[in-house]
């Protein structure tokens, strides 16, 4: 299941209120630096700098402590901080709050406004990316539903062997066929520890069992076409791949240590591998927009996109990451009037009203660097639908 859905973007963005505070601070999983409290410290950062623009606004000292006391139990609740990933979104008004735990990273950052500031949880939505992996761990096989946030084991313990005995008749632990990292044989076959080269019987039973995995699995992904990882050392990797049968399995597996490595660090290596196959819608975007330039199919001002996304016409929406633009717009008979100034507490981040409209109405929006955007004179770069 998705971490934050569509749906729940929909729902923070109908919330409009006086005062609507959205915080952001990157966590840490654990470690040194939930031990000394880093991340708390950030959000009890983030608070006082909130606090300090609720008292510009005039609340006064009891209507800020209680408006924002649920930020303030968190600070005070040392089981939420074991409980993290890379990115807390706070999500605060009157009577409302949301808190999402997200492996994202984000900088620390605060907005108070009429509406949350959502623009920072775009990542989770583009270039997110769906594809399996397929751990072939001696002890261990699991199959699980990918994307570069998270993971969903797909249970296949009733559709696979238990174990190498039930398949091929001898527990191969007690035979010593466990795969030597890196060695070979002749001609580059797999060694085993003190056996011989992966050929003949014995590599043949370790195909059986393969196949048994392959052939158990192989109904659940009759009809899918999505990309599939293996994490595998190479020797069993090598025998996988003869009696693979789907069509969507990508060349070079994931190796690494699975004595020491847990899954979440299997799939950051699965991620690491597969994110260029996902990148490249983006950079296809990119070079639409550059091509299309001119042509009344793109626009680079927040007085021309602002329009646009409300009335659904964008198809893709560039935005420097670490930028905003402040401002306000106002629609009447249709007409709608943008007008950009200074950050102060009467305005609003366009950007954010950009990337959601843009977002709501079907289109991706990425945050890139300044230095990747298509138009690197403007803040916000437009592909139109038509």
């Amino acid at each position: 299941m998705p971490l934050i859905t569509k749906k729940e973007i929909a729902e923070l963005h109908e919330i409009n209120q006086d005062n609507c505070i959205s915080i952001f601070i990157p966590t840490h999983r654990g470690g040194k630096k939930v031990i000394q409290e880093e991340d708390t410290l950030s959000l009890k950062n983030q608070l006082k700098d909130v606090k300090l623009k609720l008292d510009k606004k005039g609340l006064n000292g009891d209507a800020i402590n209680k408006l924002t006391k649920p930020v303030q139990d968190l600070i005070d609740d040392s089981s939420f901080w074991r409980e993290q990933s890379d990115g807390l979104a706070i999500f605060l008004a009157d009577g409302y709050l949301k808190v999402y735990t997200i492996p994202v990273y984000f900088m620390e950052f605060n907005y108070v406004s009429n509406s949350f500031y959502l623009k920072p949880l775009m990542p989770m939505f583009v270039g997110d990316g769906d594809f399996y992996l397929l751990s072939l761990e001696r002890r261990n096989v699991k199959l699980y539903d990918c994307t570069q946030h998270s993971f969903t084991e797909i249970v296949i313990d009733d559709l696979i062997p238990e174990s190498k005995r039930d398949r091929v008749g001898f527990d191969f632990e007690e035979k010593n066929l466990q795969f030597r990292s890196g060695g070979t044989g002749q001609a580059g076959q797999a060694m085993y520890h003190g056996q011989e080269a992966a050929t003949g019987a014995r590599k043949n039973e370790i195909k059986k069992y393969l196949r048994a995995i392959n052939d158990g699995i192989a109904p659940l992904l009759r009809d899918e076409s999505k990309p599939m990882l293996v994490a595998a050392q190479d020797p069993i990797f090598d025998i996988y791949k003869e009696v693979n049968t789907y069509a969507s399995l990508k060349e070079g597996n994931i190796t690494t240590d699975f004595s020491n490595t847990d899954i979440f660090e299997i799939h950051e290596l699965a991620w690491e591998k597969i994110a260029p196959l996902f990148d490249q819608k983006r950079k296809d975007k990119i070079a639409q927009f550059l091509s299309e330039q001119g042509t009344g199919k793109t626009a680079i001002g927040i007085d021309k996109i602002i329009p646009a996304a409300i009335n659904g016409k964008i198809d893709t929406l560039f935005c420097e990451n670490k930028a905003d633009i402040f401002g306000d717009f106002t629609k009447e008979n249709s007409v709608i009037t943008v007008t950009q100034s200074e950050e102060n507490n009467n305005t609003i981040s366009l950007l954010n009203v950009a990337v959601i409209k843009t977002f709501l109405n079907g289109g991706d929006v990425y945050l890139i660097d300044k230095e990747d955007m298509p138009n690197k004179n403007s803040r916000a770069n437009a592909l139109f639908r038509f």
